[in-house]
């Protein structure tokens, strides 16, 4: 069976990740009331939320900076992803992580042009509306992106002793994230750990021996 090219790879991938995380999010909109929690187990919960803010509700300066941020940001990666979608010399998980990255930041910049004209905010309890007659929250490019998965592997209560926290109540991972969310942030630990040397420069190592070999030619000519 022929191997998939690096440029198909990623391609799949971005498209994948974004479908998911996409359906994902629709479908808590559509069928949980802001707040509500699912409780799957002890450790796996399904808790709805919104925020304006980057990967597991951080908050960075103005909401349209952010946004058009996001979208410079995405568009530079799909760039690099068509630059070096020919090099052979490049690994298969790194073509992997950077589709990654690429996809997570754009599931994230879709919330934020669209979720605000096609989505409603209802009262308690009742849950958003897709595409409402009477229009959306907001406006374009200023939706909320939307959380949903929450694990609280363990938490337990400081003794009073400590300094600073003692006496409070600790839950270890409290962050609520999305698909968007782990696609990005996994692929970014993965691609720092693993294949960091491969970061710098686009030209594969093939192309700068032509190049080299070319001006050596060409100075010899001249002698």
């Amino acid at each position: 069976m022929r191997r998939l090219s690096h440029g198909w790879l990623a391609a799949i991938i971005i498209v994948a990740v974004i479908i998911i995380d996409q359906c994902v999010k629709v479908w808590v909109k559509t069928h949980f009331y802001y707040g509500e929690e699912l409780v799957i187990t002890s450790w796996f919960r399904l808790l709805f939320i919104e925020n304006n803010g980057m990967a597991f509700g951080m908050e960075l300066g103005s909401k349209m900076l952010l946004t058009w941020f996001r979208i410079i940001a995405v568009a530079g990666f799909a760039y690099y992803i068509f630059k070096i979608r020919r090099r052979t010399d490049l690994p298969r998980g790194y073509i992997v992580c950077i589709a990654l990255i690429t996809a997570g930041a754009a599931g994230n910049v879709l919330d934020c042009i669209f979720y605000g004209v096609i989505f409603n905010a209802p009262q308690f309890p009742e849950v958003a509306q897709l595409f409402p007659p009477d229009g959306g929250y907001g406006t374009w490019f200023h939706g909320r992106v939307v959380d949903m998965f929450y694990f609280p592997l363990c938490e337990w209560d400081w003794p009073a002793w400590m300094p600073m926290v003692g006496g409070q109540h600790f839950v270890f991972f409290q962050p609520i994230f999305n698909v968007a969310d782990a696609a990005l942030s996994v692929s970014v630990v993965v691609l720092i750990i693993f294949y960091a040397k491969h970061l710098s420069g686009t030209e594969a190592p093939e192309s700068r021996d032509e190049h080299a070999t070319q001006f050596i030619d060409s100075d010899t000519d001249n002698k």
